[in-house]
Parts: structure tokens; C-alpha cells; sequence
């Protein structure tokens, strides 16, 4: 029996039209990873104005694009779009397939990564707005034991989402280290959607065949943990030795000991072959017992910030926007203004780059260089003095300039500051639940 996985999402708000392709190739699952650190913040702060948010709100679209497949009894939906609130995301699911007069469907939504009622044992701080931790594949397993055709989690490891249908399938024991470090490496392949598929590839990404009609990666999976990366013929991008091994060592800091909550995969084991037409077989992953602990992410209110860009055009066009950034500094300065924090960056000289960027040849000047000055400060209102500032630039600030004010329309942003967090695995799996409605 083989088990085919589309990895159907990469992060929150990617495109969902290749997701057609993966329905149209067939796919057993369809699994949606929609969860970034920066993404439960952004998701934070959508809480933040309305408690019934917290989710990816657009898990109803995929679940539109795939409902026909799901009906049909052909695939079955993972995902951990429920962020930081599954439950109302499995609320906004349920009622959009009622409100479209759907029934049968059974929906589950996992529970429990929310350590926040843990605070005193872990010692969290008073200040924390959310602390979730990083959840494995067994309460997804569960759920798929129970018949469920959408599963909708809130923090679990990205790659545990793939690996949980793959358990379920093939029977995998907890403790058969190797069959589970071979899915969790196939999940971490599978997990940013395009990018195994010829996407953000830094190799010679020109050689797309099709760069207008992205592809989102297939694996195809076999009991013994061996699996085949792949794409919808239909679709453009290429899967290649080169793009495989690109996307293995992302965001990957020891390729040999990748941890993850169910099984440390070390990933200098593997093999790959690459088959041709957009094949890839991957095979000997070698794995090790999980982690005695499970990551946790706590998230505290950090302040706010203030930030301006301004572009200045050549002649001297870094000198001027360095220029344009001290008067704003000594602006700051002379109204009082109480910054915690400044950082400066110069887009067309180094703000990709910082001090790394080697030096200019002698003689060359870059065509425009956009100054961006960003600071923090304990209150929105402090953050937001120095907005009052900037115009000035336009008539009396160095020559040429484009672009001069506040983004996001003046307003300061609040800032969060996330921290990693060791817990204990008896204590987040004690309060794990996964609830099952049947629509």
C-alpha cells in the first residue's frame, strides 16, 4: 500500500490554487501547515481584537477547494490552522459546511497546547498573552483512529502533521525510530508547500518550466518509512536532487539530530535518488527516542514601534539617506522622545546584508537607497511622536527623496516578544483532548 500526502500549505495566507492540482492528482491527505512563530503573534494580535479569532481564517477556503474530495471518501484534511484558538476554528468549519447544507462530515479539533492554566507549575510569566506547546503526531493519530476527515489543531510540529496519517496507516509503533524519523523527515520535506517543488529554489531557479503555474509537492509513502517526492504532472516547478536536499537543510539546525516531539531524525543517514520526472526517492532515514521534553513558545507584550522609510535617488544616494536617518535621530533627541531601541537599514546598499556586504568597487554608487529607521518604545504614544517629525524631510532634508513618512498610515505597532520554553511531556499530555463533531 502506498499513502500519498499533498503538502497543501506552507504558511498562513499562501496561495491555495495549487491545491487543485494535488485534488486533481489524487491525494489520500491534504495537509495544510499554516503555523509560523511570527504567525501565532500575528494571530495574537487578531485575538486581541475579537476573542473569536486566533485562527488562519482562511482554513475555510482549502476546506471549499476539497470538500468535493473529502465527500467522496478519496482524501482527508490535516492542518494546524486552529493556531492559537483550534476550537473556534473548528467552530468557523463546522458551521460553514452546515451553512452550505453539508452533513456527514466528521471534523475533529485537538486540544491542550494551551500550557497557560500550567503557569504556576511552569512559572510563566504574569505578562504572558499565550504559551502553547509544540504538540507530536499521536493525538492527530487518534483522530484519524476515530474516523475523522478534517483535523484541525492548533500548535503541533509542522512535520508531526504529515507523520500522523502515516502512523495510522501503516500501524507504526511508538517506539519504531526509524519508520517514524523517515515520516517526520517526508513531513519536513512536504511542509513548505512550493518551495521542495522548484519554489524560492537558489539554484538556477530560471530552469522552472513553468514558472506561472506553481507546484505543490506530492510523497508517496511505502510501510517501510522509503517515500517518493514528487509533484502533480499538470502543474509547473521541477523536483530535483538539488531542490530535495535544499529544502532537507531548511531551518534545520544539526541535520543529525533533527528534533522533533515524536522521534530525533537524523537526516545525514538518508539517501536520495533522484529518479527522474520530477521524482525523488528518499530512503535509510535513521531515527532515535524523542525528546524528553516538548518546545514551548510563550509569547509577552514587548512594547511598540515606530518606523519610517524614506528613498533618496543618485546622486550620493546612501550618503543622503544616512543623512535623512540623523536628523531624524537627533529629532528624537531633541524632543525627548524615550526610545528603547533603534534599528536602522539601507535597502540598495546593505539591508539585506548589514556589515556583511563587501565594500563597493571604487567609483560605483548605488542608483537609490531606501533609508528604513525603526524604533521602540515603551507606550503607543511615545512610539508615535516622531511621526510629527518627518515631514520636514520632504523640503529641507537632502535632495531627490520619494516615499518620505510613517508606514502603516502613521500608526505605531505593539510588539510581542516570543521565548522558547522546555515543558515537561506528562504535563501537556495529560490535558491533550481531541473533540470529534459530526456534521
Amino acid at each position: 500500500m502506498t499513502v500519498r500526502i499533498g503538502g497543501g500549505q506552507g504558511f498562513y495566507g499562501d496561495g491555495h490554487a495549487p491545491v487543485a492540482d494535488l485534488l486533481a492528482e489524487g491525494v489520500d491527505y491534504l495537509v495544510l501547515e499554516a503555523l509560523a512563530e511570527l504567525t501565532l503573534a500575528i494571530l495574537q494580535k487578531d485575538r486581541q481584537r475579537d476573542e473569536s479569532l486566533g485562527y488562519a481564517r482562511d482554513l475555510p477556503l482549502y476546506v471549499a477547494e476539497s470538500i468535493g474530495e473529502i465527500l467522496a471518501g478519496r482524501t482527508r484534511v490535516v492542518t494546524n490552522a486552529g493556531g492559537i484558538n483550534p476550537l473556534a476554528a473548528g467552530r468557523a468549519v463546522v458551521e460553514g459546511l452546515r451553512a452550505h447544507g453539508i452533513a456527514g462530515v466528521k471534523v475533529a479539533t485537538v486540544v491542550g497546547d494551551d500550557i497557560r492554566p500550567r503557569a504556576a507549575e511552569l512559572g510563566l510569566p504574569d505578562d504572558t498573552l499565550f504559551a502553547n506547546a509544540y504538540l507530536g503526531a499521536r493525538p492527530i493519530v487518534e483522530a484519524l483512529d476515530r474516523g475523522a476527515q478534517i483535523v484541525i489543531c492548533g500548535r503541533v510540529a509542522d512535520a508531526s502533521l504529515f507523520l500522523a496519517p502515516l502512523v495510522h496507516e501503516f500501524g507504526w509503533a511508538a517506539d519504531d525510530w526509524d519508520r517514524l524519523a523517515a515520516g517526520v523527515c517526508g513531513g519536513h520535506l512536504l511542509e513548505c508547500s512550493g518551495q521542495v517543488a522548484g519554489g524560492n529554489y537558489s539554484g538556477a531557479w530560471w530552469e522552472n518550466p513553468d514558472p506561472f503555474h506553481p507546484a505543490f509537492p506530492v510523497g508517496e509513502f511505502e510501510a517501510d518509512g522509503t517515500f517518493v517526492v514528487t509533484k502533480p504532472a499538470a502543474s509547473g516547478g521541477m523536483v530535483t536532487f538539488d531542490t530535495v536536499r535544499e529544502q532537507l537543510l531548511y531551518e534545520v539546525h544539526d541535520p543529525r539530530a533533527y528534533l522533533n516531539p515524536d522521534v530525533v531524525a537524523d537526516f545525514t543517514s538518508l539517501r536520495l535518488d533522484d529518479l527522474g520526472g520530477d521524482r525523488v526517492r528518499v530512503s535509510g532515514v535513521r531515527g532515535a527516542p524523542a525528546p524528553e521534553t516538548y518546545k514551548a513558545l510563550v509569547c509577552r507584550p514587548a512594547g511598540w514601534s515606530g518606523e519610517v522609510a524614506a528613498t533618496y535617488g543618485w546622486p550620493d544616494a546612501e550618503a543622503k539617506a544616512r543623512a535623512a536617518v540623523r536628523f531624524l535621530r537627533a529629532r528624537a533627541e531633541a524632543i525627548g522622545m524615550a526610545a528603547e531601541e533603534w534599528h536602522e537599514e539601507y535597502f540598495g546598499a546593505s539591508g539585506f546584508g548589514g556589515p556583511t556586504v563587501p565594500a563597493p568597487p571604487d567609483g560605483w554608487e548605488p542608483p537609490e537607497v531606501t533609508a528604513r529607521l525603526a524604533w521602540r518604545c515603551a507606550t503607543a504614544e511615545e512610539a508615535g511622536r516622531l511621526a510629527r517629525e518627518v515631514g520636514v524631510l520632504g523640503l529641507s532634508g537632502p535632495p531627490m527623496v520619494a516615499g518620505t513618512g510613517r508606514t502603516r498610515g502613521g500608526r505605531p505597532s505593539q510588539l510581542l516578544a516570543l521565548d522558547a520554553l522546555a515543558v515537561p511531556r506528562e504535563l501537556v499530555d495529560a490535558q491533550v483532548v481531541v473533540d470529534q463533531v459530526v456534521v
